[in-house]
Formats: structure tokens, C-alpha cells, sequence
């Protein structure tokens, strides 16, 4: 084989420093776009970007050169430099975030999942949100260091 194929698609979430509401609406839709430039400038692919005024959801392609938690140390810390130069100066990311694999043929399910988060938390909460993920995903978890 001449050639190396791939799909590696993963959905990504964190949140704000003890889930604090940093994200203003009125900056928000401003903000998911910078993730999605950052996402590009690391070598990505933003395949969506969504959240609320407390954590974020992206739906991210990846090629086979870039490791994850490297890609995640520069998405936090540049995204979270931006937000607080610009709107927020206390702004910081918590520690740690949700990573997960999505096949090709969900990504779909995803984008609207993450296109429709204001609506979403209107009845669960990020921490719920958070476990069902994690459960979902065969991801075994202490609930103390759930945020």
C-alpha cells in the first residue's frame, strides 16, 4: 500500500475552572470560532464546535502524526490565552478533559448533538452529561473527579 489512510475523528469535551460561566453569550459564537482556527493551526480538521457558558464540545479530525494530549495541551492553553486577553481575564480551563473516538458514521449524530448544547442543558447538567459520556463510552471513572 502506497499511501496511509485514516479516519480518526474525536469528541472532545472540557470545561472552565470550576465550572465557572466564563463563556458569555455575547463572545461565545466568537470563541467556538477561534477553537475552530486553533483546531486548523494544530493540523486538524473542527468538524464542529459548540457549548455553553461553562464547558465546550468539539467534534475534531485528526491525522495520524499529531498526538492527542499533545493537540489538547495547545488547544487549552492557546484558547484559554485568547479568552482571557480578550474578554475574560480570569479565565482557565480545569484540568484534564474528555476525549473520545467517533466512527465515521456517527459523526453525524455528533455534530447535531453538539449544534443543539443551549438546548440540551436546559434539562441535563454538565456533570451528568459528563458521566453518560463517559459511561457510554466504556470509560471506567472515579465520581470524586468528576467536575
Amino acid at each position: 500500500m502506497g499511501s496511509t489512510y485514516h479516519s480518526l475523528h474525536f469528541h472532545l469535551v472540557f470545561s472552565t475552572k470550576n465550572r465557572s460561566p466564563f463563556i458569555q453569550e455575547a463572545w461565545r459564537s466568537r470563541f467556538h470560532e477561534y477553537l475552530g482556527g486553533t483546531v486548523r493551526g494544530l493540523g486538524g480538521v473542527p468538524e464542529a464546535v459548540g457549548g455553553v457558558e461553562d464547558h465546550v464540545h468539539l467534534l475534531v479530525g485528526l491525522n495520524t502524526t499529531i498526538a492527542p494530549a499533545a493537540f489538547m495541551r495547545e488547544l487549552k492553553k492557546a484558547s484559554s490565552v485568547w479568552a482571557a486577553e480578550t474578554h475574560e481575564p480570569r479565565f482557565g480551563w480545569q484540568e484534564g478533559y474528555g476525549i473520545f473516538s467517533v466512527s465515521a458514521s456517527h459523526c453525524d449524530a455528533v455534530r447535531t448533538y453538539i449544534a443543539n448544547q443551549e438546548e440540551h442543558h436546559r434539562k441535563v447538567d454538565f456533570r451528568e452529561e459528563i458521566q453518560r459520556l463517559l459511561e457510554r463510552n466504556g470509560v471506567n471513572y472515579d465520581p470524586k473527579y468528576l467536575p
